[in-house]
């Protein structure tokens, strides 16, 4: 059975750590390949190589920095499918949903395209006599990506494109779930001309991960995962001395006033909540629902649950247009992770009104893939674990509320504050809405509210730890040091000791 290795210093490595894990095709449950888990010693040659690269990477100029950045748009553009094929056998998710990860991935990257206009500073002529002040943002070194398996592609690509744009050097640990779309990325990267060591790809568990917070030659880390993982990501990577990106977990809410569109609420609700099978840390798992609209929203919900096509995610034509629209979940422990939150919502009290429970695909040869329909539990309170926990998997709860302000204080009660949005035709609410709901990613009667690339994205309070948010703007800050240099040229004659604190005239 293949082993995948790592990519160090511009091509695979075959680890020698002896440590392996399964990857698994969630569609039918039978183990594909597996995946080396790497050593300290082998982080550390991933790390050393991205050090030795760093020198003469920061010295590469703009110019052809973007020229390799618009090469490797090219070549993911042209593997768009290819890379959508290796998500879907790996993650689970349906072929055309894992076409549209790639190109959210690739907004990134374009961004980064135009690094030389991001990096200007700024100029300020005589500040005092014969003083000026300019500003520049520098690169700062090794930085490293620790990613998560439900985006495998679009997550590392919010990374390593702006971290190495900025003059960076990068070591990559995607999950050992589903990490070969990494491998295909980093070697069409060194294909559009990226110096060997810029890029590394090393696969591991905890020993990984611990080693890269550890590192003393690593700069800055960015993450993507649970809270709690999220949360000791942080601790020890600063502790470390490192800057850290730490985004976490969500819950996030879907507010909807009764004279909401029903209709659009309702296609919103199910896209969004069971989009990618509910593994999406911007799914909707809340419908908070104002007044009686939940009596006329559920049945709208259930009409088009109905009508969901869960099957293996590659159709049998291999064309994404006959794609269904939910796949299986990516591990057989996830699966039985989130049916143990179903059966805990029923005995909570809340009402199961869809079970997807025991769903298996017509296909025999998916008999034994990890399985779940949709589910739909209404009147769910604040003080069930089923609304306390994220789930995340194809599980929508609702709440119900007396009014506007009831619903926008429920939200905010809640310790995650990642996305939310609110439906609705008054536009005074929904001003308010976006003013005073404390959670980073708002939308207006739109469900799933992912910054475009060139905005940033990240959530508040337990959602994200670290003051930067990722890709976009903030992406730029978090891997560069702001540096202020101040100039006077005097002639010789005006040259003279002062102990005085320096002022402006």
């Amino acid at each position: 059975m293949t082993t995948i290795p790592h990519w160090i210093d511009g091509s695979t490595s075959a680890s020698s750590s002896g440590r392996t894990a399964p990857v698994t095709d969630p569609a039918t449950g039978a183990e594909t390949a597996r995946v080396a888990l790497a050593s300290v010693a082998e982080v550390d040659a991933a790390v050393a190589s991205a050090a030795a690269a760093f020198p003469a990477w920061r010295d590469t100029s703009l110019a052809r920095r973007t020229a390799i950045l618009f090469r490797y748009r090219e070549l993911l553009d042209r593997n768009r499918l290819e890379l959508a094929r290796l998500i879907s056998a790996e993650h689970g998710k349906v072929l055309a949903d894992a076409l549209g990860e790639v190109g959210r991935g690739l907004e990134v990257v374009e961004y980064a395209c135009g690094i030389a206009e991001h990096l200007k500073g700024e100029l300020s002529q005589d500040v005092s006599t014969g003083i000026d002040v300019h500003s520049v943002r520098q690169p700062l070194g090794v930085m490293a990506g620790i990613t998560p398996f439900n985006f495998p592609a679009m997550v590392p690509m919010w990374m390593y494109p702006v971290a190495i744009a900025c003059g960076n050097t990068f070591v990559l640990k995607p999950s050992e779930k589903d990490p070969s779309v990494s491998m295909l990325a980093a070697e069409l990267f060194t294909e559009a001309g990226l110096p060997d060591g810029v890029l590394n790809v090393v696969h591991g568990d905890v020993e990984a991960v611990h080693r890269l917070l550890d590192h003393p030659d690593i700069a800055g880390v960015s993450f993507v995962g649970s809270t709690p993982i999220a949360k000791a990501v942080y601790e020890r990577g600063t502790a470390a001395g490192k800057r850290v990106q730490a985004l976490g977990g969500a819950k996030n809410h879907m507010l909807v006033l009764p004279d909401a569109d029903i209709d659009v609420a309702a296609d919103s609700a199910v896209s969004a909540g069971y989009g990618s099978a509910g593994e999406r840390c911007m799914a909707i798992s809340v419908v908070v629902a104002v007044g009686d609209v939940a009596d006329r929203l559920i049945p709208a919900i259930q009409e088009r649950t109905a009508g969901l096509a869960v099957a293996p995610g590659i159709p049998a034509s291999g064309d994404p247009a006959d794609s269904p629209d939910m796949g299986p979940l990516v591990t057989e422990a996830h699966r039985d992770r989130v049916a143990g939150f179903v059966d805990l919502g029923v005995g909570e009290g809340a009402d199961l009104v869809i079970d997807g429970r025991g769903y298996t695909p017509e296909d025999p040869a998916a008999a034994d893939g990890f399985w779940l329909g949709p589910c739909l539990f209404d009147h769910v309170t604040a003080d069930m674990e089923i609304y306390r926990e994220e789930i995340f998997g194809p599980v929508l709860c609702v709440v119900r509320v007396d009014s506007y302000a009831d619903g926008l204080a429920f939200i905010n009660a809640n310790d995650y504050g990642n996305g939310t949005a609110i439906f609705t035709g008054d536009g005074a609410a929904a001003r308010d809405f976006q003013r005073n709901v404390t959670a980073g990613m708002v939308g207006v009667n739109v469900p799933i509210p992912v910054p475009v690339a060139f905005h940033s994205f990240g959530g508040w309070k337990d959602s994200l730890f670290g003051s930067n948010h990722i890709y976009g703007p903030e992406g730029i800050r978090f891997n560069t040091a702001y540096k202020a240099v101040t100039t006077r040229w005097p002639e010789r004659a005006d040259s003279q000791v002062s102990l005085v604190f320096p002022g402006n005239d």
